[in-house]
C-alpha cells in the first residue's frame, strides 16, 4: 500500500509519517488492499487539536475515519480503530449474507468454522415449576434456563424476551 500524507497548518514530519505507515500497514491483516492504490491521511490544526482524517480505498470500497483530539500519535490510533472496526462490520454482514465473492476480499486468518460447536456444556435438568425456573434464571444471569416441569414430567425452556417478558418452549416427543 502506498501512502499520500498531507499536513494543514502543520508539517508532517518523519516520526508522524513512521506512525502513521506503521498503524495503518496492519490493516493488511484485515483486508485486502491493492497495492497501486494510496491510502490518503490529511493531518489538520485546529483550537481544539489536531484533526486526523484518513482514506483507505480496498477492493471492498472506501474506508473512511477522522478524529479530534488534543495529541497526534493517540487522534491516529483512535482513527485506525474506527477503521478496523469498520472492517470487522462490513466482514460480519458479508458473511452474514454469504456474498462470497466479495468475503474473498477479506482476510480469512483466524476464521472459525460456523457449523463446529465453540463449547459443550452437559446440563441437569432439574424438576420444579415455571416460577421457580425463572427465578433460577434470574438469579444466574441466563438469558434461557433449561429444566424439567413437574406438571407435565417434560422438558422446557424458559427464556427471557426482548420486550422483557419471559417465553417458554415444551419439549414433546
Amino acid at each position: 500500500m502506498k501512502f499520500a500524507i498531507y499536513g494543514e497548518n502543520v508539517t508532517v514530519n518523519d516520526k508522524m509519517r513512521e506512525k502513521i505507515e506503521g498503524r495503518l500497514s496492519a490493516l493488511n491483516k484485515y483486508v485486502v488492499i491493492d497495492e497501486s492504490q494510496s491510502a490518503r491521511v490529511t493531518v489538520k490544526v485546529y483550537n481544539g487539536g489536531l484533526k486526523v482524517e484518513v482514506n483507505v480505498p480496498t477492493k471492498v470500497g472506501l474506508m473512511r475515519s477522522e478524529v479530534v483530539h488534543e495529541d497526534f500519535s493517540t487522534a491516529v490510533d483512535l482513527a485506525i480503530d474506527k477503521l478496523e472496526d469498520q472492517i470487522r462490520r462490513q466482514k460480519g454482514r458479508l458473511s452474514r449474507r454469504h456474498k462470497d465473492s466479495l468475503a474473498e476480499n477479506f482476510v480469512t486468518e483466524n476464521d472459525t468454522d460456523e457449523d463446529t460447536p465453540v463449547r459443550t456444556k452437559t446440563v441437569y435438568a432439574e424438576e420444579m415449576v415455571l416460577d421457580e425456573a425463572i427465578m433460577h434464571m434470574e438469579m444466574l444471569s441466563h438469558s434461557f434456563f433449561v429444566y424439567k416441569d413437574t406438571d407435565s414430567e417434560r422438558l422446557a425452556v424458559v427464556y427471557k424476551r426482548n420486550d422483557g417478558g419471559y417465553g417458554l418452549l415444551e419439549v414433546t416427543e
